[in-house]
This record gives structure tokens, C-alpha cells and sequence, in this order.
């Protein structure tokens, strides 16, 4: 996993993977288009981060091969994979999200940002100590771009848990606890 990298002096816990040291709170992973940003987010997940630690988590926002799936089955297939699942911030991301009216409705039914919105949901209410996001921002309206980044800012200082925040840039309106950039 080649890349120049580039830590902040936060105190925050460490996870390790392999070689690589990613701190709690966010971190920008950035490069150009084919750089390799995907799979250094499915390699980071799944990297074992220790005895007693649940693994990373990263998903394919476009949900590929789940069409005839509804967003709860979505969910419902991750909770078990997930021993700190957060239902209760599931739900609230259901209504900022304003994915109410497509519950009934199976992902093929939905728009890509709607579809990308189910997968993001379920993300964010993992609980996993290290949560990989593949420009999340991408296909989003307005409305749910700012809820998306009111949550990564709030997770900027959590004390367990990793984001690592896959882009060609870094979004300058959050705080970045350190960066990555892929050549």
C-alpha cells in the first residue's frame, strides 16, 4: 500500500492495519480517478484490528446485486456483521435522510442517490470501530450532503471509531484528522 502520507499531532487512538496506522476521527483518503482509492477502502476493511475488535466496514454505495432487496433487508443483512449496531441512529438517519417514502420499495425502484443513501445509512449506524466511505458525497442532494457531513463532522472526535473518507479531494469543510494521497 504505497502512499505519502500525512498525520496530524491529534492524540487519538490507533488502529493498525498491516502497515498502515489510521487514526480515530476522519481521514482523507484522496487521489485521481484509477489511483486505487476503492481498494485501499476494501483492504482496510478487512483488516483484522485486533483481538476483541469487530472488523472495518466498507460497502459498495451503489449496492450492486441487491435490486430486488428492500432497504430494510439492507440493513437487516449487515446488523449481524455489526456488534455495535446503532438502531436508534439508524432511525434518525431515516428521516434526515428522507428515505420514509422508499422503505416499501425494493433498490431498483430507487435513484441512485437514494440507493447510495440506504447504503450510507447503513454505514453510519454500524458502529464499527474503522467505516470506509467511497465518495459519499456522489449522486447526493444538497439536503443530504448536509446531513452526511453534520455526521462526519460530529464523528471528527470520537474516540473509538475510524472514518476513513475515500475522494479526489478532501471535503474542506470537515475536520480532518490526518490524509492520505494516493499517487
Amino acid at each position: 500500500m504505497p502512499a505519502q502520507t500525512f498525520f496530524s499531532s491529534l492524540g487519538s487512538t490507533l488502529l493498525q492495519c498491516n502497515d498502515l496506522v489510521i487514526r480515530t476521527g476522519l481521514t482523507a483518503l484522496v487521489g485521481d480517478e484509477g489511483s486505487g482509492k476503492t481498494q485501499w477502502l476494501r483492504r482496510l476493511a478487512s483488516c483484522d484490528l485486533g483481538a476483541g475488535s469487530s472488523p472495518g466496514l466498507w460497502l459498495d454505495l451503489s449496492l450492486p446485486g441487491q435490486d430486488k432487496q428492500r432497504p430494510a433487508d439492507v440493513w437487516s443483512a449487515l446488523k449481524p456483521q455489526c456488534p455495535h449496531w446503532q438502531a436508534n441512529l439508524l432511525a434518525e438517519l431515516i428521516e434526515a435522510l428522507q428515505l420514509q417514502p422508499h422503505l416499501d420499495k425494493q433498490l431498483f425502484m430507487l435513484s441512485t442517490g437514494s440507493r447510495r443513501k440506504v447504503a450510507l445509512a447503513a454505514l453510519m449506524a454500524s458502529g464499527a470501530p474503522l467505516t470506509c466511505l467511497d465518495q459519499p458525497f456522489a449522486a447526493l442532494d444538497r439536503a443530504s450532503i448536509r446531513v452526511v457531513r453534520e455526521f462526519l463532522h460530529d464523528m471528527a472526535d470520537h474516540p473509538t471509531r475510524a472514518w476513513v473518507v475515500a475522494d479526489y479531494e478532501a471535503d474542506a469543510e470537515l475536520p480532518w484528522a490526518s490524509h492520505i494521497t494516493l499517487p
